[in-house]
């Protein structure tokens, strides 16, 4: 499964709009996902081994792949992905899964990603291209620009996540 999750987040890469300094991609559908199906630890771990392959020079990010990726404005919101299901589970961990608590979980790994990616960002732009409204426009251009599809994504996994869930609870084959 954590394997499973690690592919399901480089194909999401391949569905991109390009949009400069981060495109819009399907990646963070499947980085909440994996806090809801599979826990804070597993759910973190399946991301881990997404960035890292893409750091050994998969080319499973948005823009290839590679050690240098580290150098790209949009490395930070990769940081968030490995931090969001962790923020997704642990809120689940303790509490019944429901639809609006799902919804929840999922804002709040997306703050999770922007909390990350933002800064990040914002310091590339800095004191890389050296734009003096760097925070501004990483506002704008890393995180106004994608709220409404990750707010749609967040309605749109609790739909999802809960077959998934039953399905896998009820199958012994996933079972830790």
């Amino acid at each position: 499964m954590i394997a499973l999750f690690a592919a399901m987040t480089a194909a999401g890469s391949i569905v991109k709009v390009p949009l400069a300094p981060v495109p819009i991609t399907l990646q963070s559908f499947s980085v909440l996902l994996a806090g809801v199906i599979l826990g804070p630890v597993e759910g973190s771990i399946s991301q881990v081994v997404y960035v890292i392959t893409g750091l050994l020079g998969l080319p499973v990010f948005s823009g290839g792949g590679g050690i240098s990726y580290i150098m790209k404005p949009s490395f930070g919101f990769l940081l968030g992905f490995m931090c969001a299901p962790y923020a997704v589970g642990l809120y689940l961990e303790k509490t019944a899964y429901t639809k609006a608590r799902i919804f929840i979980a999922c804002l709040i790994g997306t703050s999770v990603i922007y909390l990350l990616g933002m800064p990040y960002l914002a310091f590339y732009l800095q004191y890389i291209l050296m734009k003096p409204d760097a925070i501004t426009f990483s506002i704008k251009a890393g995180m106004l620009i994608f709220l409404p599809g990750d707010i749609l994504k967040c309605v749109i996994i609790p739909m999802v996540a809960l077959p998934i869930r039953s399905m896998v609870e009820g199958n012994s084959i996933w079972k830790k």
